[in-house]
């Protein structure tokens, strides 16, 4: 009998490929070809599953997303049943700082994204920012559930508390792929700025003692974000 195909893990090999290219060369550098020799696989698999360069790209985008949303669930989990809206919400931004060489390749990426963005009417059109929107979003849900549970200063603007918050992991993440500092120096930064916004619990600014957030509320935040 013929071998089954799985059409699936074919295409994830293929954009895995695209990923490792634009990561080591740029994704200025990425074309039908590069990642067809990247994957072992001839160009025309690779038209057969994408029509189009953009069409390849966009896929790419949305496998960043994917994974990325994987691994901040990953730290969450593994913070377990103890998990509160500072857990996640430091989840969240250390993703944007590259610890690693699954989020460097992340950073690394999306940031070349973001720019070709810019230029290139295909991606744009994509509502590129839909994303960073819904993670906006999250963030300020975060905050507003410490700041009902007295975990975080009640002055504080959520909204533009959650702006803040990712303009300086992004900005903390560029600065290591530039080299100006460690990845142990970001995170630092990170959590120090954290440290201002949730206080510690002994000077928390709890006025009703009940808790008001369980964390399976904050677990069922994260799966619908």
């Amino acid at each position: 009998m013929p071998k089954l195909v799985d059409h699936e893990e074919r295409r994830a090999h293929i954009i895995d490929a695209l990923l490792r290219v634009a990561a080591e060369s740029g994704l200025h550098a990425v074309t039908m070809r590069s990642v067809a020799a990247e994957a072992g696989v001839s160009l025309r698999l690779v038209q057969y599953y994408f029509d189009t360069k953009e069409q390849l790209l966009l896929a790419a985008l949305t496998r960043l997303a994917a994974r990325m949303g994987e691994r901040i669930s990953a730290r969450v989990k593994a913070a377990g049943a103890s998990t509160s809206p500072r857990d996640v919400v430091e989840a969240v931004l250390l993703e944007a700082v590259p610890t690693s060489e699954e989020s460097r390749t992340f950073h690394l990426v999306y940031t070349a994204y973001a720019v070709l963005s810019v230029t290139d009417p295909a991606l744009a059109r994509q509502q590129f920012l839909a994303a960073p929107n819904q993670i906006d979003s999250f963030l300020v849900g975060q905050l507003q559930a410490a700041q009902d549970a007295g975990q975080a200063d009640p002055h504080v603007d959520a909204r533009q508390e959650a702006v803040v918050l990712l303009a300086v992991s992004a900005g903390l993440g560029l600065s290591v792929l530039l080299g100006q500092r460690t990845a142990e120096e970001a995170v630092a930064v990170l959590r120090y700025h954290l440290g201002r916004v949730f206080p510690d619990a002994s000077v928390a600014f709890r006025e009703d003692p009940c808790e008001l957030r369980a964390s399976g509320h904050v677990h069922r935040q994260l799966d619908q974000s």
